[in-house]
């Protein structure tokens, strides 16, 4: 994966995906939000939706996978084919990682449930985490295939360049898979929240839901949306949005495109 800096002495901002994960709430939604914890050295304490950067491995082209193919992805993304298979692969493992809602099924079939907290499929999410499984291996021997048709491209966010820590993350939706449920797992996050995106704004500006810029303009942008079809069919284009940090009376701020300026977690 892309490392160092580029020749403006920038550092490389490292390929990630992360899952905007919805369910049905009464005539509406909620979204899952996790909070980071507080020693982790990228956006401590915020809240974040499931994700995080490509493994190498995620560009194994014998991955089961039914849905649009790498190829109809990639025209998406706007990527390679090897980039693009390789999000979307990241975007489900690690949901499932970090939250233990996998994003797979039989091939052709929407009516299997799975039931991912069994001592085996924990096996399967740990050996994940720490490498010694792959994810075509996990799918595989079980006759599993990922549902790339249950994604939705969402958006692609840079972070600044002035950061040292970069990530060049794609965005995509999609909803809890019937049957399955989201577990409090440990590791990055110390808490799972599930809420109506529409009140996450409300939660960010009384401080008690610190986040980044992208987690709160993404929740505004599906609250807007009004319902889970709303969701489905609303047109979205992938175009990178790389926001700026600046220092305002002393204090630093993130101004992403259209002059809207947030404050850091931290502040």
């Amino acid at each position: 994966m892309p490392s160092g800096s580029g020749q403006s002495g920038a550092v490389v901002p490292r390929p990630a995906a992360t899952v905007v994960l919805l369910r049905p709430a009464g005539a509406g939604m909620e979204v899952l939000l996790m909070r980071r914890v507080r020693s982790m050295g990228f956006a401590p304490g915020a809240y974040v939706f499931p994700g995080g950067g490509v493994d190498v491995r995620d560009e194994a082209g014998d991955l089961p996978w039914t849905g649009p193919s790498p190829r109809e992805w990639a025209d998406v993304l706007g990527v390679d084919v090897p980039r693009a298979r390789a999000l979307v692969c990241a975007a489900v493992r690690e949901t499932f990682e970090e939250t233990g809602v996998l994003l797979a099924g039989e091939p052709g079939s929407d009516d299997l449930v799975l039931d991912t907290t069994s001592p085996e499929w924990e096996r399967d999410r740990l050996g994940l985490i720490d490498r010694s499984r792959s994810f075509t291996e996990v799918l595989s021997r079980r006759g599993l295939v990922l549902r790339s048709e249950w994604l939705r491209a969402w958006s692609r966010w840079i972070t600044p360049a002035a950061e040292k820590r970069r990530f060049d993350t794609w965005f995509f939706a999609a909803e809890l898979p019937p049957g399955q449920v989201s577990r409090d797992v440990g590791g990055e996050a110390d808490l799972t929240r599930w809420i109506d995106p529409a009140l996450v704004r409300g939660e960010w500006e009384q401080g008690r839901m610190p986040m980044l810029p992208p987690t709160l303009v993404t929740c505004g942008q599906v609250a807007e949306c009004g319902t889970l079809d709303g969701v489905r069919h609303v047109k979205r284009d992938i175009v990178p949005i790389e926001p700026e940090v600046r220092a305002v009376d002393g204090r630093l701020r993130v101004f992403v495109p259209g002059g809207i300026d947030y404050p850091l977690p931290s502040e």
